[in-house]
């Protein structure tokens, strides 16, 4: 009981952290207009990165490790299968960013300027994330009661 719950503690804490990283590196984004707003971006896209490892790996242990219901139980989930779809969108809209971010971080260890050129464009791609993940917390919670 100790370990599934400790589980269930650390998926949702990895959600209130990726709903505050992602808002915050949206209102970094949209004011960013000079280099040393970057490090404020990168920051935020840190902190979404971790919460990113803790919801997925917490999440793949309570599915597919047999903490809790079992594999065969959440793959006939339609709610469990509307998260993970809610879940992909999500991926695929952190795809131009995260590619971004990973040439920030390099550009800057290089010492060099980052093209902020884009920056309203991933601002956009991350605010579109935070509905889809406010709703996929609708969906869990559905899904945990049976619905």
């Amino acid at each position: 009981m100790t370990t599934k719950y400790l589980f269930a503690v650390f998926h949702l804490l990895g959600l209130a952290i990726g709903l505050a990283a992602v808002y915050a590196r949206w209102r970094a984004l949209r004011r960013t207009s000079m280099q040393a707003d970057v490090a404020g971006v990168l920051h935020a896209d840190s902190w979404y990165g971790l919460a990113a490892l803790i919801w997925i790996g917490t999440g793949l242990m309570r599915a597919f490790g047999g903490l809790e219901k079992g594999t065969e139980h959440y793959l006939h989930d339609h709610w469990f299968i509307g998260k993970m779809t809610l879940f992909l969108l999500v991926l695929a809209l952190e795809i131009k960013p995260m590619a971004t971010f990973m040439g920030w971080r390099a550009t800057r260890g290089k010492g060099e300027e980052v093209d902020l050129g884009n920056a309203r464009t991933l601002a956009t791609l991350s605010i579109l994330q935070l509905p889809l993940l406010i709703l996929m917390v609708f969906m869990a919670a559905a899904m945990a009661r049976g619905l």
